[in-house]
């Protein structure tokens, strides 16, 4: 049974960090959130202007982020003392868990910048858990041949059927599920997921069919209970695939914390204010 169709939206212009432009697709007000998801932004531009100021120092709790570049450069600083550059095709993964402060800043000052950051919700048991960081180089993603080399499935968390591939991002309480699946040509393709899993398909470039439904670049399409999702993908199309179990849990945000009360927010800003987190 292919898997049901809740929402097909648009990203909408959003501004974080210094002023940098981009698209928000999850975390927007007509979908704040879908569990165990929390948001997706794109950034992508060659205008320097719209990226350059980047994300100065500033503090998170209580979930995880997921930035993916797919093309330009990008260094990562925190209060653990993680630090890493990523490079076209590269992830950071960040577990903020009870705290971290950290910093992304954009190195070059010219050409394309372009990349996706995600936020993935931690369950209540790990909320409070230490903040840590890891690089994940290009060379590190497994790269899926699918159609002669013309489609292309990058396998960045979790497995696909029929391949023996594992991806370097893991998330087993959630069974997580993240590929960035693109074509030179048209090409279609059946993904298999459990019955239960919940997530959504962000188009980045041209356009492609879920389940004989038409979507188009700067769109994302979320899904919810069913076992398949058929895609067709058009020449030069591409989109990122995102799944995983719901937590279940209350989610309460403000800003840059993600716990399960009001009181622990306002125990964030505390612990903030106090120099205890990060």
């Amino acid at each position: 049974m292919n898997k049901q169709i809740i929402h097909i939206l648009k990203g909408m212009p959003a501004t974080d960090g210094a002023g940098v432009k981009l698209t928000r697709a999850i975390g927007q007000p007509k979908l704040p959130n879908l569990d165990p998801f929390l948001m997706i932004d794109e950034i992508r531009s060659d205008d320097p202007n719209d990226y350059i100021a980047g994300f100065p120092p500033h503090p998170h709790r209580g979930f995880e982020t997921l930035t993916y570049l797919m093309h330009g450069s990008m260094e990562h600083n925190d209060s653990t003392g993680g630090h890493g550059l990523i490079n076209s095709g590269g992830v950071q993964y960040m577990t903020a868990g009870k705290g971290i402060i950290h910093s992304e800043t954009p190195k070059q000052d010219q050409g394309l910048l372009w990349g996706f950051q995600l936020w993935i919700n931690l369950p209540a048991k790990h909320k409070m858990v230490d903040a840590s960081y890891v690089d994940i180089t290009k060379e590190q993603i497994p790269v899926l041949p699918l159609k002669q080399d013309k489609t292309r499935l990058k396998l960045i968390a979790g497995q696909v059927s029929n391949f023996d591939k594992t991806g370097p991002v893991v998330r087993d309480d959630i069974q997580l599920q993240i590929y960035d699946i693109s074509s030179e040509v048209e090409h279609q393709q059946s993904l298999m997921f459990n019955h239960n899993a919940r997530g959504y398909i962000y188009v980045y470039q041209g356009q492609i069919q879920v389940n004989q439904q038409q979507i188009t670049s700067s769109h994302v399409v979320t899904l919810g209970e069913g076992c398949t999702v058929d895609l067709t993908l058009f020449p030069d199309s591409g989109a990122l695939v995102v799944m995983g179990d719901p937590i279940g849990e209350p989610i309460v945000q403000y800003g840059p914390f993600v716990m399960n009360t009001n009181e622990e927010i306002q125990q964030a800003f505390v612990d903030l204010d106090a120099g205890r987190l990060g």
